[in-house]
């Protein structure tokens, strides 16, 4: 069997897929901007046309703002001084799943310590401010736009290297000849824009640092705190005042970030890692769709317009909402790892035993529906939204992205789960018919 196959199915139909997404996904949150800025705010369904159009940069402001040089100094900064950070700071050394060839590749764990670094790093800048003012979140509310385009050109020319490194041959232990690099399943089409778009290298790495596991959880999700606390410090410093509503968002996506960041070993197993390759995807995805989209809420508030006051009752069926969605979702990916590693074996969970050994769960959480986890995290989504009232749709995108984007990764797992088990999946589909949300779907 070839060590790397070539790719049959494709995602997002292919080539008009990767292109599409290449093209709108930067263009939407270049739109979120143009929506959400002292100059322009969406209120209610109606969208203000005339003015947006007004605000769209012509191409030579555009090529202003995205080869901003203060702008890509301090993105360079940021990522490059993470990179560094990520090699000296400590942390341990977890080891993969299998790869193709049977070897596991080891990574470095250290979320806890980097997280505290620059939680360090932000406390002290506040400890020796004057008046709570730090110039790095002025200077980050006040480039949005051009920060937005930064990190997309990043992680397009990311994706470039990544791609290009691919077609290297890996030098063997004994440094005597090569070894041929492990490509993604879904990477290997032969189309060099498609293979660029979904990632053509299983795990690019430069020496044994791994450049896919760094962008999942670094540059991105941190950037992504930092937007959401330039919101926090822009409302007090134009206002005097810091409304409930923002400090709840803040609260509630800082209490995700860290969350992830510190358990970020999870994603030894999760799907980005194990079977996605690393290209346009996932580079934009990391660096750029992520911080930038998902501090819609924070940005849509830090605006002296929309701000809003929730009170004590919404606030707690928020908080309460948010911790229902993080039991469901942490309680039943415990369950189930506890019961890949024979822990729970003493409960007799009613399961099914496969050709492959393994065993598919059909109890617990799990007997509730295949992907019960996923309701939990889509619980999550809606406590981020709700704080912004229902002054206007657009803050809600969020969940109608992330409940999209959850259907695809059902799809794409059942189709896994399918030809893996044969027969075995056709019997846990019978004992667990439904997907997502118990009794509905």
């Amino acid at each position: 069997m070839s060590l790397n196959p070539k790719t049959v199915h494709r995602e997002f139909f292919g080539l008009p897929g990767a292109i599409g997404i290449t093209l709108g996904l930067p263009t939407l949150i270049t739109f979120f901007e143009l929506v959400t800025n002292e100059k322009y705010s969406v209120q209610g369904i109606n969208l203000d046309l005339d003015t947006i159009a007004n605000q769209i940069p012509s191409f030579a402001e555009l090529k202003q703002y995205a080869f901003d040089s203060n702008c890509w100094k301090a993105y360079l900064t940021w990522f490059f001084g993470l990179v560094v950070l990520d090699f000296i700071l400590p942390g341990k050394r977890l080891q993969g799943v299998a790869l193709r060839d049977g070897t596991k590749l080891t990574y470095k764990i250290n979320g806890l310590a980097m997280s505290g670094c620059l939680l360090g790093l932000i406390a002290a800048r506040v400890y020796a401010s004057e008046d709570y003012y730090l110039p790095e979140l002025a200077f980050l509310y006040a480039n949005k736009l051009s920060l937005i385009l930064v990190s997309t050109l990043f992680s397009f020319f990311l994706a470039v290297f990544v791609y290009v490194c691919a077609f290297i041959p890996l030098r063997t232990a004994n440094g005597k000849g090569t070894s041929e690099r492990i490509l993604s399943i879904n990477g290997n089409s032969g189309n060099p824009i498609y293979d660029w778009f979904i990632g053509r290298e299983l795990n690019p790495r430069i020496g044994s640092w791994d450049i896919k596991l760094f962008c999942e959880l670094r540059p991105g999700m941190l950037l992504w705190l930092l937007i959401n606390l330039s919101c926090l410090h822009h409302q007090y410093h134009t206002t005097g005042t810091v409304t409930d509503s923002l400090i709840l968002v803040n609260a509630l996506q800082a209490f995700y970030i860290f969350d992830g960041v510190l358990n970020e070993e999870g994603c030894l197993t999760m799907m980005d890692i194990t079977t996605d390759g690393f290209g346009f995807m996932l580079s934009f995805g990391d660096l750029a769709w992520l911080p930038w989209s998902y501090s819609l809420q924070a940005r849509y508030l830090a605006l002296p317009e929309n701000k809003l006051v929730l009170g004590r009752l919404a606030i707690s069926a928020i908080v309460t909402l948010h911790f229902v969605g993080y039991y469901i979702f942490h309680s039943s990916n415990k369950q189930k790892s506890d019961f890949r590693q024979g822990k729970l074996d003493h409960l007799n969970f009613d399961s099914i035993k496969t050709h492959t050994g393994s065993k598919l769960l059909c109890d617990g959480w799990w007997g509730l529906s295949q992907h019960i986890n996923y309701l939990g995290d889509w619980f999550i989504g809606w406590s981020w939204c709700l704080p912004t009232g229902f002054q206007t749709p657009l803050t809600y995108f969020y969940v109608i992205y992330f409940g999209t984007l959850l259907l695809h990764r059902q799809v794409r797992d059942e189709d896994k789960c399918r030809q893996k088990y044969g027969k075995y999946w056709v019997e846990y589909e019978k004992r667990v018919p439904y997907k997502i949300i118990p009794y509905l779907y």
